[in-house]
């Protein structure tokens, strides 16, 4: 599958455990390439899914001037929309605590912006699940936050882990765009990428 991309080198400019873990899902080989401080900040003026398709966006444009020909890179960046504003990753153990009862008996966004690079050319689009949890108790919360430490994580929960078993109701669109790559769509975009010769 994915014949089309043979003649690439496929870079992934993330450090994330699940990104690496669903692009390999693909079948692509792949290596990963990260910088450090790539600026994730964005204008005030964007809103919801514009926000992590900019982002993912200048982390490409962070890497552009060290790509080589043929070479292929995925940059992508997630986040979750609550009440028209980003739940980033929490600085602490209170952020994080206060994320999750926010999102508690709501239902919330998770957009996921991904943009494929190479010397000649860009492609980038968006993703976007509709996340329903039940309502959480405070003891619920304190035992995830505590037990997984998800300050790594946009919205502070993982929908992989023990508070997506017990706590989400409902999901429309992507589960693994939740997880922060939206890999049935990334292999759609994929499949249209020219053969590079």
């Amino acid at each position: 599958m994915l014949d089309n991309l043979k003649g690439y080198q496929v870079i992934l400019a993330s450090n994330s455990p699940r990104r690496k873990e669903l692009l390999a899902g693909l079948g692509i080989a792949y290596e990963v390439r990260t910088l450090t401080d790539v600026d994730e900040s964005y204008p005030d003026t964007l809103q919801g899914a514009d926000i992590p398709l900019y982002i993912s966006r200048e982390k490409a444009n962070a890497y552009r001037a060290l790509l080589k020909p043929g070479e292929l890179m995925i940059t992508a960046d997630t986040i979750v929309w609550l009440d028209g504003r980003v739940l980033g990753k929490p600085h602490d153990r209170e952020e994080a605590m206060q994320m999750l009862r926010a999102l508690s008996g709501r239902t919330h966004e998770v957009f996921t912006g991904v943009s494929l690079t190479t010397t000649a050319w860009q492609r980038s689009f968006t993703a976007e699940t509709a996340v329903t949890f039940a309502t959480l108790t405070e003891e619920e919360i304190a035992w995830y936050v505590d037990r997984f430490r998800p300050l790594d994580k946009a919205g502070a929960y993982g929908v992989q882990e023990w508070i997506g078993f017990i706590g989400v109701t409902h999901i429309s669109g992507s589960y693994y765009n939740i997880m922060g790559l939206p890999v049935q769509r990334l292999y759609k975009e994929l499949q249209g990428v020219p053969p590079y010769i």
